[in-house]
């Protein structure tokens, strides 16, 4: 490895990409000025059309390598034999398209990283945790950093292919650039686009995974950057859950195996920094209020020394393959700054100045168990409003532990029909529901058993217990909600709730009064009235908050849902319901 060589002036580079042989310019933007200058104005006119065309005519991950090759990612240290084996089934790359690709590098464009996209799916790059960064973002985080103290190295945990390592080597020219990546073929790409930037001599890839790879202490100052890999907790091995818990502790922190990949690179970087060094990471906001998130708070409140978060809306796009609101969070190795600098944006122009923002002091972002509530400017309640909470309780539905048993078949049709009760158990079922659920008809039914089964006699009974039988076989009685009940064979559903809400969906929630009395699942939250309110009362509420209430209220998680968890909902503001007429919401 040669992560802590001494950086290497571009101005004594030559290289040779394509068709061209070029002396690399100590100032690369008077590089690109030149390089745009050169190129025929026909195709600066058509710039869109021909990118489109060029990357369509990358029809194979074969003809990626090809091009990556061409444009010189040999030349990049670190070179493995992953790669080769990779190399080694390469078509022939097209002149045409070899220039097309150098000149878009030249103009600060990643023609790779989308040619890359376009040959795999949202869907196959979502489950590696790939998802690249709009280049307006890496410029306000690389604009952040410089306005500190030079790096004298940059680490991209997860360099993908090399937008943040690419523009932090024409930021900073005399600092050496690490690129640390799991898949040969982003790392191939990533090489390519350093190479033909002019930055090979002080660049470097490492083929490996970032928790486990070395990257070895130096004497100046490293930044790391980029946007660590998000991937769910159900597709991280049982391996890597226990290093988390174990590295965690090592620290002093709990962590929960159900963060996702980005935290164990928060906590693996914790790990390979040291007192000084500096960093700016992009990831999903989600973690400022879920549970295992607590382990991403602690490490930025505590041994990452975390200075500012900018909170991107999901309305301007922080992730081009997901709608989520994003989180920018900035820090100093070793500091314990007074306050935090928050501020929240809706539009990627306005990530210019990742430094503004109002102060929020530390004590209250260490008390808080969610932050999200904390970035926003504290609502005005208006006179004679109050918080859904002060009026209701809310409750999510129960869980039954399989639903595949305990929601009715027609094999149950001929259980006593005071054990089947008509339920909620589908999200789009209060959806189409309007404002009012007046009857059941439509809804299935939940099978929920008395504990005590001796109140149920006779032929009855015969019934009950040959239903029994075929649950356990399925086994029913060995789910974790099942073990954990009083009983494994009763649900224990809640009363009927006088409102009905959803609360994870792309849309805000619907609240639904309940006339029909129908039971819930846990796919709802039922509104249960702290004391007795009339019909019209409940009407007025429930239509109240179905307009009332948007998705900015909850929070946001990758794929674009909006969740509201039941304290979350009890924070609504709402008028009280003696005013509910004046608010427009008089019931019929």
């Amino acid at each position: 490895m040669r992560q802590n060589r001494k950086a290497v002036d571009d101005s004594s580079m030559v290289w040779s990409v394509g068709r061209t042989t070029l002396e690399a310019e100590p100032a690369i933007e008077a590089f690109d000025r030149a390089s745009i200058r050169h190129q025929p104005q026909n195709l600066l006119m058509s710039r869109e059309n021909s990118t489109g065309e060029m990357i369509h005519a990358i029809r194979t991950e074969t003809d990626l390598v090809a091009l990556a090759l061409r444009l010189g990612a040999r030349d990049v240290a670190g070179w493995s034999p992953a790669e080769e084996a990779l190399a080694a089934t390469a078509s022939t790359a097209k002149p045409n398209v070899v220039d097309w690709a150098l000149d878009a590098i030249r103009m600060g464009e990643d023609p790779l990283g989308d040619a890359f996209c376009q040959l795999r799916t949202p869907a196959v790059r979502r489950a590696q945790g790939a998802t690249y960064t709009p280049s307006r973002i890496v410029d306000a985080m690389l604009g952040w950093a410089g306005s500190l103290p030079r790096p004298d190295r940059i680490v991209d945990p997860g360099v993908g292919s090399g937008r943040f390592l690419r523009s932090a080597g024409r930021s900073f020219r005399r600092a050496s650039l690490v690129g640390v990546e799991l898949d040969p073929l982003a790392a191939i790409v990533a090489r390519a686009t350093l190479a033909a930037s002019g930055l090979a001599r002080r660049a470097q890839v490492i083929l490996a995974d970032y928790r486990e790879a070395t990257i070895p202490l130096i004497d100046g100052r490293t930044l790391f950057i980029g946007n660590p890999p998000y991937v769910r907790h159900h597709l991280i091995s049982s391996r890597w859950k226990q290093w988390l818990r174990a590295s965690a502790a090592e620290v002093g922190i709990h962590a929960s195996q159900l963060a996702g990949l980005h935290a164990y690179f928060l906590l693996a970087t914790s790990m390979h920094a040291k007192k000084g060094d500096i960093g700016a990471f992009i990831t999903a906001a989600e973690w400022l209020d879920v549970n295992y998130g607590q382990l991403l708070r602690e490490l930025f409140m505590g041994k990452l020394g975390g200075l500012g978060l900018s909170i991107i809306e999901p309305s301007a796009s922080p992730f081009p393959d997901a709608i989520t609101s994003a989180a920018i969070l900035r820090f100093e190795v070793g500091t314990r700054a007074r306050s935090v600098q928050v501020r929240r944006v809706g539009d990627l122009d306005d990530l210019r100045d990742l430094a503004d923002g109002r102060l929020i002091r530390r004590e209250r972002l260490e008390a808080a168990t969610r932050w999200t509530p904390l970035t926003r400017p504290a609502k005005r309640r208006p006179e004679g409003w109050v918080e859904l909470g002060e009026i209701c309780q809310v409750h999510r539905g129960q869980v039954t532990g399989a639903n595949d048993v305990w929601i009715a078949s027609i094999m149950d049709i001929d259980l006593p029909p005071e054990v089947l009760f008509p339920t909620v158990t589908k999200a789009r079922e209060l959806f189409n529901a309007g404002e009012t659920l007046a009857d059941t008809t439509g809804l299935r039914r939940v099978i929920d058993l008395p504990e005590d089964l001796d109140v149920i006699c006779g032929s009855e009974r015969r019934v009950v217990e040959a239903f029994l039988r075929r649950a356990k076989a399925l086994g029913a009685d060995k789910s974790y909600t099942a073990r954990n009940r009083r009983a494994w064979w009763s649900v224990g559903l809640r009363s009927p709730a006088p409102i009905l809400a959803t609360y994870m969906a792309r849309r805000p929630p619907a609240f639904v009064h309940n006339v029909a009395r129908a039971r819930h699942i846990n796919i709802a939250h039922g509104l249960y009235p702290r004391e007795t309110m009339t019909k019209a009362a409940l009407a007025g509420l429930a239509r109240f908050l179905s307009t009332g209430v948007n998705v900015a209220e909850g929070r946001t998680y990758g794929g674009g849902l909006t969740k509201f968890e039941p304290k979350e909902m009890e924070r609504i503001l709402v008028p009280d319901p003696k005013v509910l007429p004046l608010a427009g919401t008089t019931a019929s």
